[in-house]
């Protein structure tokens, strides 16, 4: 994982928990009679769930895309190696 990816999923973290935390002191010091308000504020805190919940999924999506990526360079890059070594072995075989 790059350092990039990294700091991505410390911001969304980062965001996540900081929502979260004004959703709860919003909810704890609205007026005891502000249903409406408490209500809004749940609301709020639901909704900015659901889009760290698709950024995180997006961001995990493209982390994966690039594991898929690494993992398909290596098997090229170990069978350039096979191929390399078979044929220096046949060269050598003819040569001898």
């Amino acid at each position: 994982m790059g350092s990039s990816s990294n700091h991505s999923l410390s911001l969304i973290g980062g965001l996540l928990i900081g929502a979260l935390a004004g959703a709860a002191i919003g909810v704890l010091f609205a007026p005891a009679k502000g249903t409406k308000t408490r209500d809004k504020l749940t609301k709020g805190a639901k909704d900015i769930s659901k889009d760290l919940k698709k950024k995180i999924r997006k961001e995990v999506e493209v982390l994966r895309k690039k594991a898929e990526d690494l993992e398909d360079l290596a098997a090229e890059k170990i069978d350039d190696m096979a191929n390399n070594v078979k044929q220096k072995a046949e060269e050598m075989k003819h040569h001898n």
